[in-house]
This record gives C-alpha cells, sequence and structure tokens, in this order.
C-alpha cells in the first residue's frame, strides 16, 4: 500500500511537472509570436519594432530571472525587486528628463507602474517569509510604498499600490485560486472594453463626460486617433512606432512623445487586432501560470493582482513603454511562478484540487 501511494504521489508530480513545461513553452511561444508579428507588421507598412522587441525581451530576461532568483532566494528576491522598482520610482522623474516624462500624461505611467510592481513584490516576500517578524516588516514595507506615491504626487500609484496590499491581505482567506484569477481577467477586459468604448465614443453621454474629465480631453483625444488609424488596417495596423507621425493630435501637441498613452489601442493602431490579441494571450498565460504555480495561493493571488494593475495602468497610461516596468513585471511572475528549493508547505498545492 505505502509503494502504491509514493509511486501515486510521483506520479502527480512527474504530471505537474510536465503542465508546467507546457505552461512556460507556451508563454513564450506567445512572447515569439509578439516580437514575430512587429517583424510583420513593420515590413509590411515600414515602422520602428525595435521598441517592441526590446519590451518581449525584457519581459522573458525578467521571467527567466525570476524563475531562477525564486528558486534561490523566495524571500529575499522579492524584497530586493520591490527596493529596486522603489528606487526606480523615485528616481524616474530626475532620470528621465526627457518631454515624454514631463508631459502631463508620463507621470501615471512608469511611477505609478514602478510603484505598483514594488507593493506586490514586497506583499510577496511578506507572504514567502515564515518568521513572523520579518513578515510584518514586509507589509509594513510595501504600506510605506503608498506613503511615497502619496510623496511622489502620484495619485494612481497610491491608488493602484494600496489596493494590491488590500488584495494581497486578503488572498489569505481564498482557498481556490482559479475564481479569484478569473475575476481578474474579468477586472482587466472590463477597463480595456471601457477604454475601448470612450475611444469610440459610445457610451452614455453624462458618463463619456465624467471619464473624459478625469482622463483629460488631450488623451481622449489621442485615443480617437489610434481607432481612426485601426479602422484603416484593422489586420496589420499602421506598422509599429508610427502613431506619432500619423496622429494628428501628437503631431500638434507641444511635448509630442509618439504614444496614444494607452497599450490596447497603441497596439490596435500599429499592428491591428491581432497585435492587441497577441497581448491579451500574454496576459491570459501569466494568470494561467499563476494558477498552475506550487507557490503559495497568496503568493499567487498578490502577484496576478498586481499585474493585473499593471494592466490596467498600462490602458490608461503609458506604462509599457519604459524598458524598467517590463522588466519589473516579468521578474514578478518568474518569482511567484517558481518552485523554491526549500518546501513552503501544502499551501501551494491547493489549485491541484481545482
Amino acid at each position: 500500500m505505502g509503494s502504491t501511494g509514493t509511486e501515486s504521489a510521483a506520479g502527480a508530480a512527474d504530471a505537474e511537472d510536465d503542465r508546467r513545461n507546457v505552461s512556460d513553452a507556451t508563454g513564450f511561444l506567445v512572447l515569439g509570436a509578439c516580437a514575430a508579428w512587429s517583424l510583420i507588421t513593420a515590413a509590411a507598412h515600414g515602422g520602428r519594432p525595435e521598441g517592441v522587441l526590446l519590451a518581449v525581451l525584457a519581459v522573458a530576461a525578467g521571467y527567466a530571472s525570476g524563475r531562477i532568483l525564486g528558486a534561490l532566494l523566495p524571500v529575499v528576491a522579492p524584497a530586493a525587486g520591490a527596493l529596486a522598482g522603489l528606487g526606480l520610482a523615485v528616481a524616474a522623474p530626475h532620470a528621465m528628463a526627457d518631454p515624454q516624462f514631463v508631459s502631463p500624461l508620463g507621470q501615471t505611467g512608469a511611477v505609478a507602474a514602478l510603484l505598483t510592481l514594488s507593493s506586490g513584490a514586497a506583499c510577496c516576500a511578506a507572504w514567502a517569509a515564515r518568521a513572523a517578524v520579518p513578515r510584518l516588516a514586509l507589509r509594513l514595507s510595501a504600506a510605506a510604498v503608498a506613503v511615497v506615491a502619496a510623496a511622489l504626487g502620484s495619485t494612481t500609484g497610491l491608488v493602484a499600490s494600496t489596493g494590491v496590499l488590500l488584495c494581497s491581505l486578503a488572498a489569505d482567506r481564498m482557498r481556490r485560486r482559479a475564481p479569484a484569477l478569473t475575476a481578474l481577467a474579468l477586472v482587466a477586459a472590463l477597463v480595456t472594453g471601457t477604454t475601448w468604448a470612450i475611444a469610440e465614443d459610445v457610451m452614455p453621454a453624462g458618463l463619456t463626460t465624467v471619464l473624459q474629465d478625469q482622463l483629460g480631453p488631450h488623451r481622449v483625444l489621442l485615443w480617437h486617433d489610434a481607432l481612426t488609424l485601426a479602422h484603416r488596417d484593422p489586420a496589420l495596423g499602421a506598422g509599429p512606432g508610427r502613431f506619432g507621425e500619423l496622429s494628428p493630435t501628437a503631431t500638434q501637441s507641444l511635448v509630442p512623445d509618439g504614444k496614444p498613452h494607452s497599450a490596447p489601442l497603441q497596439l490596435a493602431a500599429e499592428q491591428g487586432l491581432i497585435g492587441v490579441a497577441l497581448l491579451a494571450a500574454v496576459f491570459c498565460w501569466v494568470l494561467y501560470a499563476l494558477w498552475r504555480t506550487p507557490r503559495p495561493t497568496p503568493i499567487a493571488l498578490t502577484a496576478g493582482a498586481t499585474l493585473t494593475a499593471l494592466v490596467v495602468i498600462a490602458t490608461v497610461g503609458n506604462a509599457l513603454s519604459f524598458t524598467m516596468v517590463t522588466a519589473e513585471a516579468g521578474l514578478l511572475a518568474g518569482i511567484a511562478t517558481a518552485r523554491p528549493l526549500a518546501d513552503e508547505g501544502t499551501a501551494g498545492r491547493d489549485h491541484a484540487e481545482e
């Protein structure tokens, strides 16, 4: 009987490893497709695919590094990532004194994203810590990120980092991660759909007015231009990096940065609906990897909430145009899906019951 039980456990572990290998292979295939599609659209209409290629490389490198560091240093790695992200967020306004960052839309992108990722990494480190004192210290550091966000004047960063902290604390009560991850996917889809509806001007007049007042008329005009370009060629778009030269609003701006300040709309304009679908596929792959991860559920859900907050920020801002943001996001995803050499108990395997 004991031998049978051992063989059954070994078989289950092998099956789990196979599923994780398939998940990893699928992820890198999707990232490869993103890179290949940017080259295809650039060949069709011209453009500069370097930005997309650099972003894909940053995500892949960050993810691979996170998998290694998360296995070796499950507490230190996310804590160091949180500190690095916070340092970059504080230094960013001084290190990036170019027009795209001093424009009114710039700070809602990179700084808010880095603060959000820092908060999520600190919360993941707290859940990975076994002793009470380090866990409390790491949670306090996550709360300190929100204070820094307020000091920097990043309202988006303040709201997002606080939301990540609250979601992380609530994650301890979740026993099944699939419903929570599905809810996060729905949140991302809802925000993206709302952004698209604002750009198409198909929402009720009163609600549109309220949202446009919050977003700013310049951003909404950029979104309109992005959809106009997408309608001209829904399959291939206008070519990567060409929004700035084809958008009337961008060319007439006093501080043009060539971005519509919405990742889905930028991809729709420059790489067509296939580009948008590939971006959605990357996010779905990350959520699936978090569902299959052997890490405890609170870590998986904290990382999921953090990356969903990043998606929301990128949907209404310019976050994914910064390599440090995409690299930090890949690092967090890698750490949250790593298999630590030290056993973290059975909490991480509750997803197998789903």
